[in-house]
């Protein structure tokens, strides 16, 4: 098997723009490890990827500032069996690498890009999991949103992360006029969390359940660290959460992430990530296998994910 493992932010996707160095350093995580677990399948797949040239990596294609990267990969593709790629969901991104990469022959590890799209709008996402039933936080655009009684949050409906995600407190105007493309949502108070999960056509697992260290410097949010399976699932409610919210976006594939709020009613949804997060650099070890063997397409797919059902 030949496998083009794209990880968006160090393969060259950003080439032409500056990196941003916490950016690009989440992003070595979650290659690194990709990379490793595939090297260590029982029958390690020939491996092909790409590098931002100012991130070498022994082994990679250097993407240079001439090099049209869509249109290498696009070409390795052709000649791959299996393309596993990572991207921010944001502006479209994601789903446009995978709508391109299908068109290749090659099957693409990836969410559809009708499930990415939904996922990345927090007001699809609200909209999705408020005609479930599921805890969710109420989210409006800015410009035409209710009276906020108490503190509220503001950020990109269209975002990723704590990208431009400020707090406000009550009474406190939430921005000086209406921007296009925020929404606005009540402030929830709680624990910070995300459930790392698995959707196949077997149903959707629950991996880890990971602590976020989330902090408020000027009012801006911050993911100052992750502990990967800081937290049990000891009734299985996370479980069952997973499975509920995974149902709600049909075209959810592969390794994925929930954030939520841990509160003292119960875990409330703040968003789906369609791909591979961060915590998957630390999910081999917290689990104590190869955490890629949980996907069908490498070998022991089937035995590993049994034994975590």
């Amino acid at each position: 098997m030949r496998v083009l493992v794209l990880e968006y932010v160090t393969g060259g996707g950003m080439r032409g723009e500056a990196l941003p160095p916490s950016l690009a350093a989440e992003a070595v995580l979650i290659r690194d490890a990709m990379l490793r677990d595939l090297a260590a399948l029982p029958t390690p797949p020939e491996i092909v990827t790409t590098c931002d040239d100012r991130l070498p990596l022994a082994g990679a294609l250097p993407v240079g500032p001439a090099t049209d990267a869509l249109a290498l990969w696009r070409a390795l593709a052709t000649g791959c069996d299996l393309v596993w790629p990572v991207a921010p969901e944001t502006g479209g991104v994601l789903a446009d690498l995978v709508r391109m990469l299908g068109e290749s022959g090659a099957r693409v590890l990836a969410s559809s890009p009708a499930a990415i799209l939904a996922a990345t709008s927090k007001r699809e996402t609200a909209r999705r999991l408020a005609v479930a039933g599921l805890p969710h936080i109420p989210t409006f655009p800015l410009a035409d949103a209710p009276p906020m009684e108490g503190a509220c949050v503001t950020k990109p409906d269209d975002g990723a992360g704590c990208t431009d995600t400020r707090l406000w407190p009550a009474g406190a105007p939430a921005t000086p006029e209406p921007v296009v493309g925020l929404v606005i949502q009540p402030y929830v108070a709680g624990e910070a969390a995300s459930l790392t999960a698995i959707a196949t056509a077997d149903g959707t697992r629950l991996l880890a359940v990971n602590r976020q260290h989330m902090a408020v410097r000027d009012g801006t949010f911050h993911l100052d660290g992750l502990t990967v399976g800081a937290r049990s699932d000891p009734d299985g409610s996370l479980a069952a959460l997973a499975r509920q919210v995974a149902a709600v976006f049909p075209g959810l594939e592969g390794l994925f992430g929930i954030d939520i709020i841990l509160t003292t009613e119960g875990p409330v949804v703040v968003e789906v990530n369609p791909r591979l997060t961060t915590a998957y650099a630390q999910l081999s070890s917290v689990l104590g296998f190869n955490a890629a063997t949980l996907l069908p397409d490498f070998a022991g797919g089937a035995v590993a994910a049994a034994a975590v059902a």
